[in-house]
């Protein structure tokens, strides 16, 4: 299957090993598209800011909303979300991607939204797909993928070769 993920407990782990992988494979001229996000603290606030750059090279977009000091409610902007999803999709429907990566299977795919009409083109179009999945959206991942997506290792260069293996096998 074309379809893998990784998940970590450590905060931030699954931002920072995808973006090393979407830099490694575009070192290695692989055509990616989808979002790796940054995470930037700000110390008036309880939690980080996130920041969804489009591969391969922006724009970024901030999809924080402001809840004010220490809100600890759900600080997800969906409009900007969307704007992303937006972005990926018309990059792959212009054939611009070998491969997708996303930072996230989040709670608005578990929901039926975000990225999750992406996820599904790319693996219509063939491309291989790699995403972060978090604990508590794994059962909704699994439920949407029919149990075939792959578990793999929080390593970059095992998943930068994952991705290049699936790209020279459908070659």
């Amino acid at each position: 299957m074309r379809l893998a993920y990784i998940t970590s407990a450590d905060r931030g782990l699954t931002d920072r090993v995808l973006a090393e992988t979407a830099a490694r494979l575009a070192a290695r001229g692989m055509r990616l598209t989808g979002v790796v996000q940054t995470n930037i603290e700000r110390p008036q606030r309880y939690h980080c800011d996130m920041d969804l750059r489009i591969l391969p090279e922006g724009p970024t977009i901030n999809i924080t909303q402001n809840l004010g000091a220490n809100a600890r409610g759900c600080r997800l902007d969906p409009g900007a979300l969307e704007q992303a999803v937006v972005e990926v999709m018309a990059r792959l429907e212009k054939g611009e991607a070998d491969a997708l990566i996303l930072n996230k299977f989040g709670k608005h795919e578990a929901e039926g939204r975000g990225f999750r009409p992406v996820i599904a083109r790319a693996l219509e179009l063939g491309l291989p797909v790699l995403l972060g999945v978090n604990k508590l959206n794994l059962d909704a991942f699994l439920e949407f993928s029919a149990g075939v997506g792959e578990v793999l290792d929080s390593d970059a260069s095992g998943l930068a070769d994952w991705v290049e293996g699936l790209l020279e096998a459908a070659a």
